[in-house]
């Protein structure tokens, strides 16, 4: 794979510091996943073997504990593939705080993972899922022959436990990427598009979309260097750069947190190894509840501009 952080540490994003509260708590609990999609930022795959041990779990627990953050949002890889996630979702749920879980869908057919539905929609957690498109074509393009087919049978397994569906209280949002090295298209009216796609033609449901920008880093970013494509692509996000997108980023209020429990402004910053700004060196997830993070700055690189391009882009989807 090719280092796509030596093409971005130019000096032409703005500055940025964090707000005075702590949201969310980001952990990607390992980079397994049972899926090598071509857009994937983290490189994840079935062959990776880096994952959080039950000891750096704990120390999350106790960061739970202590901060009591609003959100834990937890990520991979497939998260889930973890031994220790629900371990980790009980302790969070049991405190009250909001569990997001970033599922592929089709995780829920692995093998030993026959319950994990259930399982989600008895701690009620929040299921952020990927669904690139709503075109089986694009979809496996993207992500893997049969992936569409076995989202959908994903989608509808949690539809029938009530995610989706009014009044459960069982959070369903799709996530949608480009396939290409383009911005997403208007959120809103991409919702509607999937929403009567997917019921009409599919008979599922959901609550709402989330638009992502593809950021040219790890596997995107270095299929772009080996085609050409990387510095026409960089410059579109340059080009589109929206000012007012930069209050609502989201590593301005959110610390994102590796699989060994090293501290960074965000999910994109762990796959380039630039760390929380704080003391010039990696900071470790048991230093959390000492670390002083109001009016911090955030380390930022030419790759902050795809999520602040357009109507920008964020774990919560559009900011604009």
């Amino acid at each position: 794979m090719l280092a796509t952080l030596p093409h971005l540490l130019g000096d032409t994003f703005p500055p940025l510091k964090r707000g005075d509260a702590l949201q969310t708590i980001q952990v990607n609990l390992g980079y397994r996943c049972n899926q090598s999609c071509l857009h994937c930022h983290v490189g994840a795959g079935p062959n990776r073997t880096e994952e959080m041990s039950a000891q750096t779990v704990e120390q999350v627990i106790a960061v739970l504990e202590r901060q009591r953050p609003a959100t834990l949002d937890l990520t991979g890889g497939a998260p889930e593939l973890n031994p220790h996630f629900r371990r980790l979702v009980r302790a969070a749920r049991g405190l009250d705080i909001h569990v997001i879980d970033r599922c592929n869908l089709t995780v829920l057919e692995e093998p030993g993972q026959e319950a994990l539905a259930g399982f989600l929609a008895e701690q009620e957690v929040e299921v952020v899922a990927s669904l690139p498109c709503y075109l089986e074509e694009n979809v496996d393009g993207q992500r893997g022959k049969g992936v569409f087919a076995g989202s959908l049978r994903g989608l509808r397994r949690l539809n029938a436990l009530g995610y989706g569906r009014e009044g459960t209280g069982l959070l369903l949002n799709l996530v949608y990427n480009p396939t290409g090295p383009f911005l997403p298209p208007p959120q809103r009216q991409l919702e509607q598009d999937y929403r009567r796609t997917l019921a009409t033609q599919y008979d599922v449901f959901f609550n709402h979309l989330l638009t992502l920008t593809n950021l040219p880093i790890k596997r995107f970013g270095s299929t772009l260097l080996s085609e050409g494509r990387f510095e026409a692509y960089l410059s579109l996000l340059k080009e589109a750069f929206q000012p007012q997108n930069l209050a609502q980023v989201m590593c301005r209020s959110l610390v994102s947190v590796d699989w060994q429990g090293r501290l960074y402004d965000c999910d994109f910053n762990q796959m380039l190894d630039l760390p929380l700004q704080a003391a010039g060196r990696h900071r470790h997830i048991s230093e959390l509840a000492h670390i002083d993070l109001s009016d911090n700055p955030i380390a930022v690189a030419d790759h902050c501009f795809g999520c602040t391009a357009g109507q920008g882009s964020s774990c919560g989807g559009a900011l604009t």
